[in-house]
């Protein structure tokens, strides 16, 4: 009979079906349209299961549709939540075998269903590989990134990230990298912003969006590891953020002369490591503490030792060695310490370096009240400043404490090591640091001197 024209009360129907054997089919349309017939079979379960029986290169398949739902409108062409009237499982037959004329010479609607199986999979595996490629991850993933180049700004982004992120944002932590959004972000700078940390505000931005970048560029860059790759990070959120720039306006005001010398004073007898330690900062001029801390004995000579500036390098590019001359004073320092271990200024038997915290704290036990709103990082910026008021070149203050050497002509062209002039420049310091009065014009006798530590052109 044809269902589409069949004058046949709804009960009929339903009877047919309601009194169907478990397991035996009953054919309800045996010449549809495009082809196949519209069948039911009643399962162990009660249900009532339509299929779509079709032939293809000689064999019989049966095609499974849904469910017979009893209280479905008849003339309902789309299924309900409980499954198919009979009119809608014809429908259904129709679209099946429409695919299977327009695959017949491929395969068919098997291949067709197989071709559908397989791409709702791999959308499945896309969207768990999607959830598995975290914010979290990328940034860990930019982290060793940063660790296997070298670069010592790994352990400072590994802390604003686990401060900032993972603790201050775990939702965002472990949502996918690739659905993060400059709201998201602002979301997080503006928390720190707002709890008076603009300046780590800044720093989480650019090593955020670093991370980012990273992910970018691996498609046109090779020296960047394949792992970025497998986040399909497609844009960077952070580069649609504003940096406030009031917050890099650091506070490094130098210290004085005279502020200078009372911590010279502070710091000259103070025994062990810590003494040792902060009497060769200041008498090496100030040096950048991370590199200064992880000075290794190998490193370390009679009249001279060096450090590894990794500052401002290009990516893949390894730390820049940087000499400096050891004046007597400081050759001192080092005289007190027991040479063992790998690591000079270690409380580990040179196990392990201290860390740059453990040096600002030392400085700060030392010098407590006695100077106005000291921080060790003014010791660079005051060296650099007395240096200057007292006739060292600009140049010669940049080959001394390894600041403004990555041009073309630094890098290729000057072969000097400013040895010299180097320690002629630690000399005056040492001396400024114990003589008394006012810096400028203090000696008559010391323009001479002077002259000397001006790089030659």
């Amino acid at each position: 009979m044809n269902l589409r024209t069949s004058t046949s009360p709804r009960q009929s129907i339903g009877q047919m079906l309601k009194e169907l054997r478990p397991g035996t089919f009953l054919t309800l349309e045996s010449r549809l349209p495009r082809g196949g017939s519209l069948q039911a079979r009643k399962l162990s379960t009660g249900a009532v299961q339509f299929y779509w029986r079709y032939s293809h290169q000689g064999s019989t398949s049966r095609e499974p549709i849904g469910t017979y739902d009893p209280l479905a409108p008849p003339r309902k062409l789309e299924a309900t939540t409980k499954g198919y009237s009979v009119s809608a499982a014809l429908e259904k037959c129709d679209l099946l075998a429409k695919t299977h004329a327009e695959r017949v010479n491929t395969g068919g609607l098997k291949i067709a269903k197989q071709e559908e199986r397989e791409k709702f999979a791999a959308a499945a595996q896309a969207v768990v590989a999607k959830q598995a490629q975290t914010l979290g991850k990328l940034l860990e993933t930019y982290v060793s990134h940063l660790k296997a180049q070298q670069r010592r700004s790994h352990y400072d982004a590994y802390s604003i990230f686990e401060l900032h992120v993972k603790e201050a944002w775990p939702k965002r932590w472990a949502m996918p990298a690739a659905d993060v959004t400059p709201e998201h972000v602002l979301d997080m700078l503006r928390k720190l912003i707002e709890g008076g940390k603009g300046r780590t505000a800044n720093k989480l931005r650019s090593y955020l969006r670093a991370a980012y970048q990273c992910a970018i560029d691996v498609r046109s860059t090779a020296s960047i590891p394949v792992a970025f790759k497998s986040f399909n990070v497609i844009y960077n959120p952070v580069a649609q953020t504003k940096r406030e720039g009031k917050f890099d306006r650091a506070d490094k005001r130098p210290l004085t002369l005279e502020e200078l010398r009372a911590y010279w004073l502070l710091i000259h007898d103070v025994p062990d490591v810590a003494g040792a330690a902060l009497r060769i900062h200041l008498l090496t001029g100030g040096q950048r503490i991370e590199q200064l801390v992880r000075l290794r004995w190998q490193d370390v000579t009679d009249d001279r030792i060096t450090i590894f500036d990794g500052k401002g390098r290009p990516g893949g590019q390894g730390p820049r060695p940087h000499t400096l001359p050891l004046i007597e004073r400081a050759a001192s320092a080092f005289a007190t310490l027991t040479r063992e271990g790998e690591y000079v200024l270690s409380t580990s038997h040179g196990k392990k370096p201290i860390s740059q915290s453990s040096l600002s704290k030392w400085a700060h036990e030392v010098v407590k009240d006695s100077i106005d709103g000291f921080q060790l990082k003014r010791i660079r910026s005051g060296v650099e400043t007395i240096l200057a008021a007292n006739g060292v070149s600009r140049e010669l203050r940049g080959h001394l404490q390894s600041h403004g050497q990555t041009g073309v002509q630094a890098r290729h062209y000057d072969g000097h090591d400013y040895m010299p002039e180097k320690r002629n420049a630690l000399e005056l310091l040492s001396r400024l640091l114990t003589l008394k009065g006012r810096s400028r014009g203090e000696p008559n006798n010391r323009s001479s001197g002077n002259q000397r530590l001006r790089s030659k052109s």
